[in-house]
């Protein structure tokens, strides 16, 4: 039981390792020669500010990105985003 309590916690480290993160624009600006953009994405209807992060990261991951550049953001009534999603070179 012990090894598979340990195993699931590392299966779960190594996912959040490769998950997409998310960059300012001013950061993005100082290593933008090191990326490639690989696609857009937007989230809408989210109850909470993470929730929406979360579901970008997971779009991002899904494109094959590595970061995500928030391009628009709207907390009114339900959080909404967009983003840019970028990849290494």
């Amino acid at each position: 039981m012990k090894k598979l309590v340990l195993g699931l916690i590392s299966i779960t480290l190594s996912f959040s390792v490769f998950s997409a993160e998310l960059m300012s624009k001013a950061e993005f600006e100082k290593v933008k020669q090191n990326y490639v953009k690989v696609g857009d994405i937007s989230v809408s209807g989210e109850v909470a500010q993470s929730d929406a992060k979360e579901e970008l990261s997971k779009k991002a991951d899904d494109k094959g990105g590595d970061i995500y550049v928030l391009t628009s953001a709207n907390t009114s009534n339900k959080v909404s985003g967009t983003a840019i999603v970028y990849k290494k070179k």
